[in-house]
């Protein structure tokens, strides 16, 4: 950085503030041929980092301090700073230089490289910006919500230059999740399909982002996605599964008309696993053939729905067994025909 001329220093007209010897304070009266800085050279560092801080001079400098804003840190080679990070680099016929380690947000600001030439001071002076990394500071913990309520998520971040902050919504397929630019994300009328974990990213570029995840569990109540009637011959064993979607997961039983089943009774057994629940018959008779309803509950409500359990001939949906059976033949040689002759 360079040395800028200013005029004389008239110490008569204003008081001192200066906290140092005389001939480094003072405050310009005219600007006569003087040349002043139009704007004042930029240090940027990391909080944490050390910052150099150069004063480039030349023979006719017969004195020089480093100052910030009124205080001295150093003149020459004698320290004025009580603080032990400021420490002196370079004093040579061209180079007047200091280093401030570990630096922090409160050295932001302005430093002057002041000068005596011939009883005319001069003065360089240099900004000194502190970046900080992002860093979230208070975040929404995990929620669970009922379908249909409004749910409002906070992520609240520091740094220097301010973060921005941006919600992301990871459990879908990428590109299709929302976006918000906004410390607070708002969803009305929340959707089952917007349940999992949203990010929270603090992005300023001084460092990687600062990223935390929330999660969202939305409870819903049971419906029944699946459930297939069974045909099976006298003797042999059979299976009836439901299968049912819910949060909390649901609770199931079983049915033969008002009669509840329960494992052990009447030679079945009764296993729920998650989302599924099975009635399986070890050895079908002729009594056990029939309908039977699969309820699913869970604090929210309930849903229930009719299984048969049929035997060879049953007509099923006003169609034979027997009648699907052929059907099912019938299709099969058409579609193998239809190959043969295509190939």
């Amino acid at each position: 950085m360079s040395i800028f001329e200013v005029d004389h220093w008239n110490r008569k007209r204003a008081p001192s503030l200066c906290k140092g010897p005389e001939e480094f304070c003072g405050v310009p009266v005219r600007s006569g041929d003087a040349t002043f800085p139009k704007a004042m050279d930029n240090v940027t560092v990391r909080q944490g980092e050390s910052a150099t801080l150069r004063c480039t001079i030349d023979d006719r400098v017969t004195r020089v301090a480093w100052l910030n804003r009124s205080t001295i840190l150093y003149a020459g080679n004698d320290k004025w700073s009580i603080d032990p990070r400021v420490i002196i680099l370079v004093n040579t016929p061209t180079q007047y230089s200091i280093m401030i380690q570990n630096v922090d947000v409160y050295d932001e600001g302005p430093y002057t490289c002041s000068v005596q030439t011939d009883n005319h001071p001069k003065t360089s002076r240099v900004h000194l910006i502190v970046q900080v990394p992002p860093q979230i500071m208070n975040i929404s913990s995990d929620i669970t919500v009922n379908e249909g309520s409004s749910v409002t998520l906070l992520c609240l971040a520091i740094g220097r230059p301010e973060p921005t902050v941006t919600w992301r919504h990871l459990s879908v397929k990428e590109g299709q999740g929302f976006v918000s630019e906004d410390e607070y994300l708002e969803i009305s009328d929340i959707k089952r399909d917007q349940s999992g974990e949203y990010e929270c990213s603090a992005l300023n570029d001084v460092a990687a982002p600062d990223v935390r995840k929330v999660k969202i569990t939305v409870n819903y109540p049971p419906y029944i996605s699946k459930a297939k009637n069974t045909g099976v011959s006298v003797g042999q064993k059979g299976i009836l599964s439901c299968e049912a979607s819910a949060v909390p997961t649901a609770e199931f039983q079983w049915f033969k008309e008002d009669t509840r089943l329960a494992t052990g009774l009447d030679g079945v057994r009764i296993e729920n696993k998650g989302r599924i629940s099975t009635l399986t018959f070890f050895n079908v008779s002729e009594k056990d053939y029939g309908n039977y309803t699969c309820v699913a509950t869970n604090k929210l409500g309930n849903t229930n729905a009719s299984i048969t359990l049929y035997g060879p001939g049953a007509v099923i949906d006003g169609v034979n067994s027997a009648s699907r059976a052929l059907a099912c033949l019938w299709l099969s040689g058409t579609l193998f025909a239809h190959f043969f002759i295509k190939f």
